[in-house]
């Protein structure tokens, strides 16, 4: 958490409330939010410029500035917030302010601190090293049978560690590994030498459809509450869960109960009569 649907809805929200903002103060006081570079070289690349769009590569957002590109990775317990009233209290475990130039502040928030800020000139190696590795994105339109039929073709692994691998597919996490392998009717553990054309279409297919609906929903909460979209409120995708974090619960198609254990170093879940 969060994957590709919670990060493109912040990107959603970010596109609605930042574009054509200028940024006119930066604060850092995490000392792991800023690390590919000096925090202080950090606030001075940042301050001062217009925000012109908002992008997203799997689970990175890129905010595109004049002059350069600021790039941010929730990874685990990572959130963006946008608060209007700047005499709101900043609340623990926030590492990072962006002060706008509507008075509003951008708070970035972090309690296990692995997610990251930095800021990028054009043609400088630093995004191309983060950005460059990652594959596909998930909810690209290209992502179809033919595509993942090649993908398949080269990875000898289980259908979950392909799904996680970012350097084949970027954006897809734990909770819609799990989803997308439900509704394709395939087993998470499947090894991906045994997949079939009839196998890899309906994942693909399954694929489009989970990522396109938990985008609709705003995401996954789960009941840590460690997500939350721009403006504080949760997710809804969580109520369509079939399968993920629902072990010994029955399944919403046939009523088998779902099974939990490890694959790909995950915890991971199935109905062992619906996927094969």
């Amino acid at each position: 958490m969060p994957e590709l649907p919670e990060v493109e809805t912040l990107r959603l929200g970010l596109a609605r409330t930042v574009v054509g903002r200028t940024v006119i103060a930066v604060e850092v006081s995490g000392p792991r939010t800023v690390r590919r570079q000096d925090p202080s070289e950090f606030a001075r690349r940042l301050t001062g410029r217009r925000v012109l769009g908002v992008a997203r590569r799997g689970k990175y957002l890129l905010v595109e500035c004049r002059g350069g590109t600021l790039v941010i990775h929730l990874r685990m317990t990572g959130r963006l917030r946008i608060e209007n009233d700047r005499r709101v209290e900043r609340g623990p475990h926030t590492h990072a302010v962006l002060t706008l130039d509507d008075g509003r502040e951008l708070r970035f928030v972090d309690p296990r601190t692995f997610g990251e800020l930095f800021f990028a000139f054009p043609g400088e190696t630093l995004l191309d090293e983060v950005i460059g590795p990652l594959g596909t994105d998930a909810a690209s339109d290209v992502v179809g049978p033919e595509l993942l039929g090649g993908l398949v073709a080269r990875r000898h692994t289980t259908l979950k560690a392909l799904l996680l691998d970012q350097r084949t597919i970027a954006g897809v996490g734990n909770i819609y590994a799990d989803e997308i392998c439900f509704a394709a009717g395939l087993r998470p553990d499947r090894r991906t030498e045994s997949l079939g054309t009839d196998d890899v279409a309906r994942l693909a297919a399954a694929l489009r459809t989970v990522i396109a609906r938990a985008v609709e929903l705003g995401g996954t909460s789960l009941d840590d509450g460690s997500y939350r979209d721009l403006f504080g409120e949760p997710g809804a995708f969580q109520s369509e869960h079939a399968v993920y974090g629902r072990a010994g619960e029955p399944c919403p198609v046939c009523g088998t109960a779902v099974v939990g254990a490890r694959v790909a170093g995950r915890s991971t879940h199935w109905c062992p009569r619906c996927q094969s």
